[in-house]
């Protein structure tokens, strides 16, 4: 027989919950009230200052109260991370308007993977609804928009342990996507297994490359496993679920391990502390981004053959003063011994002083071109 003064309080739980989440609703329209005044006063969506300061005052706060620091931070970053999120899915929609906000978006799959992962996060910050369309390969990706079967790409172009994704890159070089977007997420390894065991007990190892690649310290403790490539960390935890033998486990994240109905064994921690992957969102259409939103240009660039030609071409970003965020080279594709330079710059390509750069590079080097300009993720 159930207690009548624990179903009072769990009476009164319920109806402040119903309270917390009337009060977030408000917030969030808010926030879209905010952005309506950013977009006419030409301020940035993301005020770091400002995050700050309202942080402390809740921390501050919050000890009044006898709440803990670090649950008062946790849980105000996601309320924040949320109202930026609405105010710039609000200001997108307004620029690059549609008939409708609904699109297919293309990624590495099956689901859980990290990129189906980036995928979401990206549809819930630019549209109102998305298609979840995977693809076995990063060219059947760009095939897939290029050919008009999905609106939006979405690929891992870097990894801040395991560094640039190549195939992505090369990929780049002949497609005639645009970038329009970048999403930063944080990757968390796991170890997935059909049951929690203990690591003598594993033989086989699944995953992707460039999680093998992460970990590489904390799997060469355990040289008797088998290591296993796959087209991507999803497809690993649903071979693993199909084999349905204990000793054969996935490397991947914990929320795609569950969807394919595997447990946690233990976390797989990367060579460096933080780990990070940075996606690239592709489209056939380009992104018009008011100037006064934060934002990166990516192009690609051949310099000429003779010394000191990259360095010319670098000088006129400095002559311009343009911030250059990354700069990594590949090989061009039927030119041997040559490279392509890809190259990141803060900067939006509308502004009168990125275009006066840009103009300069292309006078001074032999092949220019602009992928696309995109609100920086400052995640």
């Amino acid at each position: 027989m159930n207690n009548p003064i624990l179903i009072d309080i769990r009476d009164k739980i319920t109806d402040i919950d119903e309270k917390i989440l009337t009060l977030l609703s408000s917030r969030i329209e808010l926030a879209t009230e905010v952005a309506k005044i950013k977009l006419e006063i030409h301020k940035p969506i993301k005020d770091v200052a400002r995050e700050d300061e309202l942080l402390n005052r809740l921390v501050k706060l919050g000890k009044s109260y006898g709440l803990d620091e670090s649950f008062v931070i946790s849980l105000f970053k996601t309320i924040i991370a949320q109202s930026v999120q609405t105010q710039q899915k609000w200001i997108n929609q307004q620029i690059n308007s549609t008939e409708s906000n609904t699109a297919r978006v293309v990624f590495l799959g099956p689901k859980g993977s990290y990129s189906h992962v980036a995928a979401r996060e990206f549809g819930r910050a630019n549209l109102d609804k998305i298609i979840e369309c995977y693809a076995h390969n990063f060219e059947e990706i760009f095939q897939t928009v290029e050919q008009g079967q999905g609106e939006y790409a979405i690929v891992p172009l870097e990894n801040s342990s395991s560094g640039a994704i190549n195939e992505v890159y090369d990929l780049l070089q002949n497609t005639h996507l645009f970038a329009v977007g970048e999403k930063i997420i944080p990757i968390d390894h796991c170890l997935m297994g059909i049951t929690p065991i203990s690591l003598d007990e594993i033989t086989t190892v699944y995953s992707h490359p460039q999680p093998f690649q992460q970990c590489s310290k904390f799997l060469a403790q355990y040289p008797n496993w088998k290591v296993v490539y796959c087209e991507s960390t999803a497809s690993a935890m649903e071979k693993v679920s199909q084999l349905n033998s204990k000793g054969h486990v996935a490397i991947g994240s914990q929320a795609g391990g569950e969807m394919y109905g595997l447990s946690l064994i233990q976390k797989a921690p990367s060579n460096q502390g933080q780990n990070m992957t940075r996606f690239l969102i592709l489209s056939r259409q380009k992104n018009e981004i008011p100037e006064h939103i934060p934002s990166k240009t990516t192009f690609l660039m051949a310099t000429g053959q003779h010394a000191g030609a990259l360095v010319e071409a670098l000088v006129i970003l400095k002559e311009h003063n343009i911030i250059m965020k990354k700069l990594e080279s590949r090989p061009m594709k039927g030119n041997p011994w040559e490279e392509m330079f890809y190259i990141d710059v803060e900067g939006n390509s509308s502004s009168s002083h990125l275009q006066n750069a840009l103009e300069a590079l292309r006078k001074q080097t032999r092949f220019l071109k602009i992928l696309g300009s995109y609100p920086t993720d400052n995640s």
